[in-house]
C-alpha cells in the first residue's frame, strides 16, 4: 500500500466548479475506500509509523517483530515550558481563572478519560484555599511563613489582668502604622532610624531550634541614617569580626544585625559598639556618640527587665553586647553595668557550652572573655568549667572543619590551668609534713593538666597546626620570632590559647622555678612561637586574644630585641583595632627593669639560667619517701581554692546580691531545657 500523499489526506473543498467535479468526485471515492486512522493504535506502532492492527493484548505487527506493545495516550503540547507561576493579582475591573482542558482533550479519545483519576470537588477546594493562603496580596507584601514549634518560645504567655496592665506582652507588637521613630540627637546633625511599615513576623527568628538566627525573609527597610549605617558597618566589619572568631555560624556580624532592625534595644548596643570603635580608632570621633546609644539601650533593657513576659533571649544577647561596650572601653573597671549581667541572664536561658546558635555564641563570647580577664589579673574563672558542659573525650571525632569545637576543648584546660594558677598558697601549712603533701597533690595536679593539654595537642586535628613555619633567620622582616602561619582564624585562637596554657604551666610548677632549665626551655619556645603567630598574623579578629597572650608570652622574654619588637606589635595593634595597650607598655618595663638601668645590665647577665635547687628527678625521688598522697580531687568538688573573679562572684539572680538589683523581675516562663547534641 503506498504512502497517502499531502493532498490526499484532506478533502476537496465544496462548491468547486464544474470542471473540476468528477476529479473531485474520484478523490473521495478514493478516501471513502481507504481505512479510517487509527485512533487506540499502539504506542510502538506509531513510533515505527505503521499502521496498527489495534489488536490485544498485542497487535500484529509487534507480534511479528518481537516488539513491547506499548499502549497508553499520547498528548503532544506544543509549549511546556512556564517561566512564571500563573499568579496575577485581581483588580477592580477584570480577574483571572485558569481551566484545566485536559480530560475534555482526552474523552475525544477511546478510554482516554478512563486514564484520570476521578474527579474530587473537595480536593480543587482544598488547593484553591491553599493557594488563597500562600498568596495574600492585600497588604501589599508577602507573608513570612509560619515557622513550626521552636526550641526557645518567646516569653509572651498570658498573664492574669492584674499583671500584665503595665508590662506589655513582647508579642503584641506595635501596628505598622503606629510604629514609633527611635530618634538620636547629636551637637550638629540629628540623625533618625524609622521603622519601615513591615508587617512582623509571626515568630521571632530567635526561636529556631537550634537557636540559629537567620535574616528575615520580607524586606524590614534599610538604615536609613547616614550615621546609623556607619555605625553598623563599623560593627558588622570590626567588631563582630572578634566576636564571631569563635562561632561557625557568625551569628553578630551576619545574623543579629537583621534581628536588630525591629528590635531598638539590641539596635542601639550594636551603634553604641561601632561608634565606640570609631572613636578608639579615629580622634575625630568621640565617644559622646558611642554614650548615647549605650544609655539607650540600657535603657530599653532595664525597661524590659521590668517585664515578666519579657523574651529574655533578646534581653541576654542586648546585654552581651553591651558588656562587649564596657570591654572596649579605657578603663573598663570603672563601667561594670552589663558584665555580671550578661552572666546572669545567660545562666538565666540556661545557655552552656553545649548549646547551639545564639546560645553557644553568647556562651562563648561570655565565657572567653572573663577567661581572658582571669589571665590578667590572676583570678580564678567564676563560672566552674566542670559545669559547662564541655566534651572532653578526644576519641570522639568532631565534624571536620569544626575547629571551633576543639578551641572549646582547649578553653577548658586554659580555664582549670588558670584556676590552678589563682589557688598557689599564699602561707606555708603549719607543719612540714602538711607542707609536702600539700606540695605532692599540687605537683601531680600540674602533672595531670600537662598531660591534659598535650593530649589535646596530639588529638587535634592538622587543621589547628600551623601551615607554614620559618625561622627568623629564613624570613625577610628582619623579625626576631619565627614566622607561624595559620589559615582559619579558629585555629589562631586555638594556637594562641594552647601556648599561653604552656606558658603558665611554666611559670606555676609547685617545685622548679621558671629559672630553672626545663621550665626556661618551656617558656622560650612556647612564648616565641606565641610572638610569631601575633607578629605575623594579618588577621584583626584575633586581636582579643592575642594581646592578652601576648603579654603573657612578653613576661617570658629576656632578649631586649624581643623585648622591644612585642612593645612594636602592642603599637600595630592598637593602632590597627583600636584596643588600648599602653597600660602594658608599662606593666612589661616593670617587669623586665627596664625602669632601672642597673637591674637591666642585672638582667642581661641572668640571662643564662642558673641550676635549680631541686631537679625534677630529685623531686621525684624525695617523693617516694613521702607519705601517700590523698587522691586528687574529683572533679564534681568544684576548683581549688583561690581569688574568685570579683566581678562575676554573684553573677546570678539566685544570688542576694544580683545584677539589676533595682529592676530585675523574674520572667513568667523560663525557656525549657534544650535536647543537647555534641556539636
Amino acid at each position: 500500500m503506498g504512502v497517502p500523499t499531502h493532498q490526499e489526506n484532506h478533502k476537496a473543498p465544496m462548491g468547486t466548479n464544474e470542471a473540476a467535479g468528477d476529479a473531485a468526485a474520484g478523490e473521495n471515492l478514493s478516501a471513502a475506500a481507504r481505512p479510517k486512522r487509527v485512533r487506540t493504535g499502539c504506542l510502538t506502532c506509531r513510533e515505527r509509523h505503521l499502521k496498527c492492527d489495534e489488536g490485544l493484548p498485542e497487535c500484529q505487527n509487534c507480534r511479528k517483530s518481537s516488539r513491547a506493545c506499548k499502549r497508553g495516550v499520547r498528548l503532544n503540547f506544543i509549549d511546556t515550558q512556564v517561566k512564571n507561576p500563573p499568579i496575577t493579582p485581581p483588580t477592580q475591573e477584570w480577574d483571572i481563572v485558569f481551566q484545566d482542558e485536559s480530560r475534555d482533550i482526552a474523552s475525544e479519545y477511546r478510554g482516554g478519560l478512563g486514564r484520570y483519576a476521578a474527579f474530587s470537588q473537595e480536593a480543587e477546594d482544598a488547593s484553591d484555599t491553599k493557594d488563597e493562603a500562600l498568596y495574600q496580596f492585600s497588604s501589599g507584601v508577602m507573608n513570612t511563613p509560619t515557622l513550626a514549634p521552636q526550641q526557645l518560645p518567646s516569653l509572651q504567655q498570658s498573664l492574669p489582668a492584674e499583671n500584665i496592665e503595665s508590662y506589655p506582652a513582647v508579642s503584641q507588637r506595635r501596628p505598622d502604622n503606629s510604629r514609633e521613630q527611635h530618634i538620636h540627637s547629636s551637637d550638629n546633625t540629628d540623625s533618625t532610624f524609622t521603622s519601615q511599615t513591615i508587617p512582623p513576623p509571626p515568630i521571632s527568628t530567635y526561636n529556631t531550634t537550634k537557636q540559629t538566627l537567620t535574616p528575615p525573609s520580607e524586606d524590614r527597610g534599610p538604615l536609613d541614617s547616614p550615621e546609623e549605617l556607619l555605625f553598623m558597618q563599623v560593627f558588622v566589619e570590626e567588631v563582630g569580626l572578634w566576636m564571631d572568631s569563635l562561632d561557625p555560624y557568625k551569628h553578630f556580624s551576619r545574623l543579629l544585625p537583621w534581628e536588630s532592625l525591629h528590635e531598638p534595644m539590641l539596635l542601639n548596643a550594636f551603634l553604641a559598639c561601632g561608634a565606640r570603635h570609631l572613636s578608639l580608632v579615629s580622634p575625630a570621633y568621640s565617644e559622646e556618640k558611642a554614650l548615647h546609644y549605650y544609655d539607650d539601650a540600657t535603657t530599653r533593657l532595664l525597661e524590659a527587665l521590668q517585664n515578666p513576659n519579657r523574651d529574655t533571649v533578646i534581653c541576654a544577647t542586648t546585654a552581651v553586647i553591651l558588656n562587649v561596650y564596657e570591654i572596649m572601653s579605657e578603663r573598663p573597671l570603672q563601667r561594670m553595668n552589663h558584665i555580671a549581667g550578661a552572666r546572669a541572664l545567660i545562666k538565666e536561658c540556661r545557655w552552656t557550652a553545649k548549646s547551639s546558635g545564639v546560645g553557644a555564641a553568647c556562651f562563648w563570647i561570655n565565657v572567653g572573655m572573663e577567661l581572658l580577664s582571669c589571665i590578667r589579673f590572676n583570678w580564678q574563672v567564676a563560672w566552674d568549667p566542670d559545669l559547662w558542659g564541655v566534651d572532653m573525650d578526644f576519641s570522639r571525632e568532631i565534624e571536620y572543619g569544626r575547629e571551633e569545637g576543639w578551641t572549646y576543648r582547649l578553653m577548658y584546660i586554659v580555664a582549670k590551668i588558670a584556676n590552678f594558677r589563682s589557688s598557689v598558697p599564699r602561707q606555708a601549712e603549719s607543719t612540714q609534713h602538711l607542707e609536702q603533701v600539700r606540695l605532692q597533690n599540687r605537683f601531680h595536679e600540674w602533672n595531670r593538666l600537662k598531660e591534659w593539654i598535650d593530649s589535646w595537642n596530639n588529638a587535634s586535628p592538622r587543621t589547628l597546626r600551623p601551615m607554614g613555619y620559618l625561622y627568623p633567620h629564613q624570613t625577610t622582616s628582619k623579625s626576631a620570632f619565627p614566622e607561624v602561619w595559620l589559615i582559619k582564624r579558629a585555629s589562631i585562637v586555638a594556637r594562641l590559647f594552647y601556648h599561653t596554657g604552656m606558658c603558665l604551666l611554666a611559670q606555676t610548677h609547685p617545685v622548679l622555678s621558671t629559672r630553672a632549665p626545663e621550665m626556661h626551655e618551656l617558656q622560650q619556645s612556647h612564648a616565641h612561637d606565641l610572638c610569631g603567630i601575633v607578629a605575623h598574623s594579618k588577621d584583626r579578629g584575633v586581636a582579643s586574644v592575642a594581646i592578652r597572650s601576648l603579654a603573657v608570652a612578653a613576661e617570658c622574654l629576656v632578649s631586649r630585641r624581643e623585648q622591644e619588637e612585642v612593645l612594636e606589635i602592642f603599637d600595630r595593634i592598637q593602632k590597627e583595632t583600636g584596643w588600648h595597650t599602653v597600660f602594658l607598655h608599662k606593666e612589661l618595663r616593670e617587669k623586665w627593669g627596664w625602669n632601672n638601668e642597673e637591674q637591666y645590665q642585672q638582667q642581661q647577665q641572668l640571662n643564662m639560667p642558673a641550676p635549680p635547687l631541686l631537679s625534677m628527678q630529685n623531686f621525684q625521688y624525695q617523693a617516694l619517701n613521702l607519705p601517700p598522697a590523698p587522691p586528687p580531687p574529683s572533679l564534681s568538688k568544684g576548683p581549688p581554692k583561690g581569688i574568685i573573679n570579683p566581678i562575676l562572684r554573684s553573677a546570678d539572680f539566685s544570688a542576694p546580691t544580683h545584677p539589676y538589683q533595682s529592676h530585675y523581675v523574674a520572667p513568667l516562663h523560663l525557656p525549657p531545657a534544650p535536647q543537647y547534641s555534641h556539636y
